[in-house]
């Protein structure tokens, strides 16, 4: 005779289940902007400063207190050897020639994003001089200021020359660009490659896109809802990155928490997935606000702005559709079985505790 199991132990089972995998794979929302660098590079006739503000992490052998900031005095006991360790780092190359850091001096740290984890306390900004005795035409960068294994770390960069602004992105995968006359296609694909980093680590945002297809439903369906969501989310992160629309970050990432508290709690009462496309679109611009974060914080020049925001929003849809297309057949493939919808449950549990985990860490801890 096969086991009863009463409904009240089937919803503390799921529950269970749920907050053991919340346990297992808890990872901090947005904890990669903990491994972010910011990087102004000023270039003129025959000099180049390159103000740079990186997680002191990297460079810690240098910092004598401990304290995860690199002082004045540290960089100056430290001179021969911080040279030394950065010109086999970030090796900037005119006309052939690779100059090394003639001079580094602490600066006052430049302004990083407000939803970074690690606070701009365990950042350390420092300006590096560069001299050529012959006028600078062409400068190739490589930049690898990286921690090792650590594949969403960046370094975003703004090039200042002759009253124009050009914006890039270093990766692990991406170390080397032109600072000089970069060529469209760099920027376009450093912010397009951004937009692919920013949802594929953005932990929140995937689960919500995860919740609005547990329902289940046919693919054309599916992906009117999916579209819904990019629409009203590329309105807001237009608006916002353009400085038309402000809401204070703190209040837009707890806005998001509770959207996907909200769809992950319709996934335990509700039997179809009719009208997700309207709660998408609504949604949507509230996520919208969270993804032109970056943007804003990039505080973009206005020559090349729209191309960077149209590049990034690009990025933002290429990783957005691969994990709906990865979500839509893993949930086909589970309605094989007869125990598909306990997990669907269990999933949908571990996604509600999870974003009261961020709702209050956002709301009372930040």
């Amino acid at each position: 005779m096969p086991l009863q199991i009463s409904k009240t132990w089937k919803i503390a089972i799921c529950w269970g289940l749920g907050l053991l995998m919340v346990l297992s794979l808890a990872t901090p929302s947005q904890a990669h902007w903990a491994d972010l660098a910011v990087a102004d590079i000023q270039i003129r006739e025959r000099d180049v400063d390159i103000n740079l503000t990186i997680p002191t992490g990297l460079i810690a052998q240098f910092d004598d207190d401990k304290n995860k900031q690199l002082s004045n005095s540290e960089i100056t006991i430290h001179q021969k050897d911080l040279q030394e360790f950065l010109n086999q780092k970030i090796r900037l190359t005119a006309a052939g020639q690779v100059h090394e850091t003639l001079i580094i001096k602490a600066t006052i740290a430049q302004k990083l994003p407000s939803n970074l984890i690690a606070t701009p306390d365990t950042h350390s900004s420092l300006l590096l001089q560069y001299q050529w005795s012959e006028p600078i035409e062409q400068l190739q960068m490589h930049y690898d200021l990286f921690i090792p294994g650590v594949n969403t770390a960046r370094c975003l960069a703004q090039v200042f020359r002759a009253g124009q602004v050009d914006n890039l992105v270093f990766t692990p995968d991406s170390q080397n660009a032109a600072l000089i006359d970069a060529p469209i296609l760099q920027q376009i694909s450093s912010f397009i490659r951004l937009g692919v980093e920013h949802i594929w680590t953005g932990y929140d945002h995937i689960l919500f896109l995860v919740s609005l297809l547990m329902l289940g439903g046919e693919l054309g369906y599916l992906l009117k809802v999916v579209t819904a969501f990019s629409l009203s989310h590329s309105v807001t992160l237009f608006l916002a990155a353009l400085n038309i629309v402000s809401v204070p970050s703190r209040w837009v990432e707890i806005a998001i928490a509770l959207s996907i508290a909200y769809i992950a709690s319709e996934n335990l009462w509700k039997k179809e997935a009719r009208a997700r496309w309207q709660l998408a679109f609504g949604f949507g611009l509230i996520h919208g606000l969270g993804f032109s974060s970056v943007m804003q914080e990039l505080d973009l020049p206005s020559n090349n702005l729209l191309t960077s925001i149209a590049s990034f929003s690009v990025g933002i849809e290429l990783g957005q559709f691969a994990i709906v297309l990865a979500v839509y057949f893993a949930l086909s493939y589970l309605r094989k079985f007869s125990w598909d919808l306990t997990v669907r449950r269990i999933i949908s549990v571990g996604v509600i505790i999870m974003s009261a985990i961020w709702f209050w860490e956002r709301a009372f801890m930040g």
